[in-house]
């Protein structure tokens, strides 16, 4: 008896709870759209009334006991299945990290980390953060955190117990190669800026290269100051990088498209099912740099804001595009916090570009819904978004139907079966960490890596059970030199300098920046890239 009143008291305050969400979902659907009959509304009461029926009959008949709690996240997730995969529900932990990523800052210790076996190590410190000024190294493997043993947990679980408030301290454990003790750092944190632009620097033949990670916070201002200080150096031309970048934030898309092509320009509109979902946006800042051609460089993995940059300088025709055709993520998600720390992400619209180009394309959402596609399928989408054509503003021929197509096409060379094979077991990382404690104070700027050296490292891969023939050692000679004395150069220089080591290993950037070496102004680009077109039309 006693536990039937239980069961109905439980059963009395679900049943509440679901009554007054219902109430809730009403109310806004009816401010969202006051057109819905009564049949509508009658329809929602039913089902809510279903849901909560099912609800209770699980969480007092089910084999095993389940917390209302789990019973409700099940029930979002299973509601969100099948809509697009961007509408998102996040538990309080994820809501934190993503709003935290998107503002681009976040209370912690400013290193870069990757997981080697059971270890998180450290890839590099952030210069200028608290980890950078306590002698943290490339290397480094974290053992503890706080006198917690952290080997072989969870990559975001140490990620977790690392941030925290700025100023709270925190005890990190370092087991450091060559030697034998754990080092012990205490470390205050502080607030750490997640760089939205990780290189900028002025090439060796005039140009100026700028990578965009990704469209945080802080992009604009990054962008700002990169090219007011290559302007300084003194540039002929000025490459962007959105390679494998996964966008952002929309306003600041919008703003750096600002910098190149002048205020009160459109950029991009959205378009959706309720009115207020339909916006247009302008640029606003009375900034526009000239005097340089612009190349935009972008590829399969590049989405969302940064295809949004992309289009709108082609659509402006204040920038060529160069690359691969983009991922074509253009829908729009708005960010609802929810009770208890939860949080829902929901597409509401879709972008447009000035040109008239929607950059979603369809057929992603059921990819990355893991829904079978078949060939003809795709086939078919690729021959329809060529027969999308729309203009740019002074009357380029550009296409659309999903991604921003590429004024010139250009590929990524793929790597070989022992370059794969030596990326895979991360031998270059592992290798050179080991180089620079022992030889730290012989390691100059242009270090190169000799064929003695080179010996060595493939004996140690050997070691690691790296096997190849003598034929495919003959054509990865190059990628591992390179490689090599970028690895070896980037522990004691930092990541720029051997970023610049490596770019010959880069053919699809090396192709990019030899546009710049054929033509000098934007105008003779576009018309080069017409030239290319037309041979191709004539072609097939």
């Amino acid at each position: 008896m006693i536990k039937f009143i239980r069961s109905n008291k439980v059963a009395f305050y679900a049943i509440i709870f679901i009554w007054v969400l219902a109430g809730s979902v009403i109310f806004n659907y009816s401010l969202a759209d006051a057109s819905n009959t009564n049949t509508e509304q009658q329809d929602y009461y039913k089902y809510i009334r279903l849901f909560s029926d099912v609800l209770i009959k699980l969480r007092e008949n089910y084999v095993e006991e389940i917390s209302f709690k789990e019973l409700i996240e099940y029930a979002v997730d299973g509601m969100l299945e099948d809509v697009d995969p961007h509408t998102t529900f996040f538990s309080p932990d994820d809501f934190k990290d993503f709003t935290t990523n998107t503002m681009g800052e976040f209370g912690g210790l400013g290193i870069t980390i990757d997981r080697q076996g059971d270890y998180i190590t450290v890839v590099s410190p952030i210069e200028g953060t608290p980890a950078y000024k306590m002698g943290i190294q490339a290397g480094d493997k974290i053992v503890s955190v706080d006198n917690e043993n952290v080997v072989g947990i969870k990559t975001e679980d140490v990620i977790k117990k690392m941030r925290g408030e700025k100023g709270s301290r925190v005890l990190i454990g370092i087991q450091r190669p060559g030697v034998k003790e754990v080092l012990d750092f205490d470390i205050i944190r502080d607030i750490i800026k997640i760089k939205s632009i990780p290189y900028a620097f002025k090439l060796d033949n005039g140009v100026g290269y700028i990578r965009i990670r990704q469209f945080n916070a802080n992009t604009t201002i990054e962008l700002r100051q990169a090219i007011d200080d290559l302007e300084n150096e003194g540039i002929k031309g000025l490459l962007i990088d959105l390679r494998f970048n996964p966008g952002g934030l929309l306003n600041e898309a919008v703003d750096t498209v600002n910098e190149f092509i002048g205020p009160d320009k459109l950029v991009v509109s959205t378009q959706g099912r309720l009115r207020e979902t339909n916006r247009e946006y302008f640029t606003r800042y009375n900034r526009m740099r000239s005097g340089y051609p612009v190349v935009v460089l972008i590829n399969e993995a590049s989405a969302s804001a940064s295809e949004i940059f992309a289009g709108s300088l082609q659509d402006w025709d204040k920038g060529l595009v160069v690359g691969k055709t983009s991922f074509g993520k253009g829908s729009v998600q708005q960010l609802y916090p929810l009770v208890e720390g939860y949080g829902l992400k929901v597409t509401i619209s879709k972008y447009y570009i000035k040109s008239g180009r929607c950059i979603h394309k369809d057929i992603n959402d059921k990819l990355l819904r893991g829904k079978e596609v078949t060939e003809e399928e795709k086939e078919a989408i690729e021959k329809e978004n060529n027969e999308h054509l729309y203009y740019t503003v002074n009357g380029r021929e550009v296409k659309g139907g999903g991604g921003i197509v590429p004024d010139i096409e250009i590929s990524s060379e793929r790597l070989t079966q022992l370059e794969m094979d030596i990326r895979r077991k991360n031998l270059f990382f592992d290798f050179s960490v080991d180089y620079y404690s022992k030889f730290k104070d012989e390691i100059e700027e242009d270090f190169i890596a000799t064929p003695q050296l080179i010996e060595e490292f493939l004996t140690y891969g050997k070691g690691k059970g790296l096997t190849y023939e003598s034929t495919q050692l003959d054509s990865a000679y190059n990628f591992i030199q390179i490689s090599l004395s970028k690895d070896i150069i980037d522990k004691k220089y930092g990541e720029i300098v051997g970023y610049k080591k490596a770019i010959p290993l880069d053919t699809q950037l090396a192709e990019a920046i030899a546009l710049f070496d054929k033509f000098e102004t934007l105008e003779e680009m576009f018309e080069y890239a017409k030239d290319l077109k037309n041979e191709i039309k004539s072609t097939e």
